[in-house]
């Protein structure tokens, strides 16, 4: 196991002991597509996408620290205090409060956060952006097929005629939802599968026929539902695949995001060979009541925060249950984010540019991108600007998740992106973090006390200590820096013994120290 998955899985507070392998695999010089596709199947890679309906509020979901005054003014209400949002080791943003679980999942070193993503001339159309997002295209270009539609059609020529096969017998890609959305729509035909909904997918399992009135219509309905069930020629791999697992960790009640998660965690840990997921969170079309006027942290949003924190927080969990962590990419994205300035009602209008996030054993852990560009004196009129394409993020996947060559990114694409390093290791958890030269804390390890050092400018500082979680137990100072060298003496005698953050807020800037009592 790589150092880095170890860490992870050490520091993991919440999930499941398992022994895990590492799934990667490298492609070869000269290897073919089909080889390389056969590989990628056999190694059960898998992209787990979540579309969050609507366009989430970026502005609320990630918080630049440098911009509180600013969110203030141009905000009010809606905007997050500074105590109210959740810290991230040696970043420049925090989270909602309720991301509790995403946070510690970021300083696990398991979550990248990218933000500013867009594309030109945003449309503000729920339907015209979700086809541009699904279908990879420039916001003046209309595409009858997905993006994942073009790749998996390029690397399965002869589907669906030919399909299943014995090196291919699962479906090339799965969605939950009512109808099969553009994503997946390739030059020929279709190449998702799709689960209408979470309660039909376990009546499939189950053999359950629903009900259909008494009636001649109810007949014809019937006799409908006999012939689709015929005709999905993958129905009874589903129902293999799924039996064979029967148990899962405890996953939230009520929340509609985790129940298809849940599926998808069933699929992968049954052998399913499907490289491609998508599930939904719809609700995120926040015109109003996004905050309760009286608390800025509960409302809608939160409340949908909270799904996809608890969500995403039991998929992990489960799979690292199943052991199959590391063969498991996960990512968000939207159809817009929110305006900057809040409306009458409590909510935000249709936006251009939000972050994506992308959660994994394998991800690069970290923040990408610098922080949104804001002005007090902005109007409702201004938006943020993006400082990613969604299409780099798509090449992203292409290459490093599923290691296509760059002529079938291109043409996937339909044009060459740079990268973004999303896949690699971690520098949240290489640790010590001693190659500050202006911060050090000695001796460590500590015993009793320790002294802390670094150089300030007459800013305002502040010095905490966070445990494994990134939990802050202890304030060793607040207050104003001096000029220069700058010491402190930390009492740490009532720690108990183990590994610890001591975290430097200087100004804008924010470093962490690794020690271990």
């Amino acid at each position: 196991m790589k150092r880095r998955s170890f860490l992870r899985h050490a520091f993991h507070a919440t999930a499941v002991p398992s022994v895990l392998g590492t799934m990667g695999f490298n492609m070869a010089q000269g290897q073919s597509m089909q080889n390389m596709l056969k590989q990628a199947s056999e190694s059960g890679k898998a992209l787990v996408m979540i579309f969050l309906e609507g366009g989430n509020d970026g502005l609320n979901t990630v918080i630049p620290r440098d911009r509180f005054a600013e969110l203030g003014a141009l905000r009010g209400n809606l905007g997050l205090r500074e105590n109210q949002v959740l810290d991230l080791w040696d970043a420049p943003v925090g989270l909602h409060p309720a991301m509790t679980d995403l946070r510690n999942l970021y300083n696990e070193g398991r979550f990248q956060i990218i933000q500013n993503v867009g594309y030109p001339e945003q449309n503000f159309s729920h339907f015209r952006s979700t086809d541009i997002w699904m279908s990879g295209s420039d916001s003046n270009q209309q595409l009858n097929t997905g993006w994942t539609g073009r790749m998996l059609s390029d690397l399965y020529p002869e589907y669906p005629e030919a399909f299943p096969t014995e090196e291919m017998p699962d479906p090339l890609s799965v969605e939950i939802g009512y109808g099969s959305s553009l994503l997946f729509q390739g030059p020929a035909a279709n190449t998702s599968i799709t689960v209408n909904n979470v309660q039909s997918f376990y009546e499939l399992l189950d053999n359950v026929e629903q009900e259909a009135p008494d009636t001649a219509a109810g007949e014809k309905l019937r006799f409908i539902r006999l012939i689709a069930q015929q005709s999905q020629l993958y129905g009874q791999r589903i129902v293999e695949i799924a039996s064979r697992v029967n148990n899962h960790v405890p996953y939230p009640a009520g929340n509609y995001l985790a129940d298809q998660l849940q599926v998808v965690s069933k699929l992968i840990a049954g052998g399913s060979q499907t490289p491609i997921y998508l599930v939904r969170l719809g609700g995120f079309d926040t015109h109003d009541a996004q905050v309760l006027a009286n608390d800025n942290t509960q409302g809608f949003h939160a409340e949908l925060l909270t799904m996809l924190n608890d969500a995403i927080n039991a998929f992990m969990d489960d799979l690292e249950f199943h052991g199959i962590g590391d063969q498991v990419l996960g990512m968000t994205f939207s159809e817009f984010g929110r305006t900057i300035l809040a409306n009458a009602s409590n909510g935000t209008d249709h936006g251009a540019a939000a972050p994506m996030f992308f959660f994994g054993n394998a991800v690069k852990g970290g923040v990408t991108g610098r922080n949104p560009i804001l002005d007090a004196s902005m109007t409702y009129a201004d938006n943020l600007e993006h400082q990613y394409d969604f299409r780099q993020l798509y090449a992203s996947v292409l290459a490093q998740w599923f290691e296509v060559d760059t002529g079938l990114s291109n043409r996937v694409l339909l044009k060459d992106y740079q990268t973004l390093e999303i896949i690699g290791e971690s520098t949240i958890l290489d640790t010590p973090s001693n190659h500050f030269q202006d911060f050090n804390v000695f001796p460590n390890p500590v015993r009793d006390r320790a002294t802390i050092q670094f150089t300030g400018n007459q800013e305002m500082v502040s010095v905490d200590v966070l445990d494994m979680r990134g939990v802050k137990i202890q304030t060793i100072h607040r207050g104003r820096s001096q000029s220069g060298p700058n010491t402190l003496s930390w009492d740490a005698h009532r720690l108990q013994p183990g590994r610890y953050f001591v975290l430097l807020t200087l100004g804008n800037q924010r470093k962490v120290f690794s020690v271990v009592k």
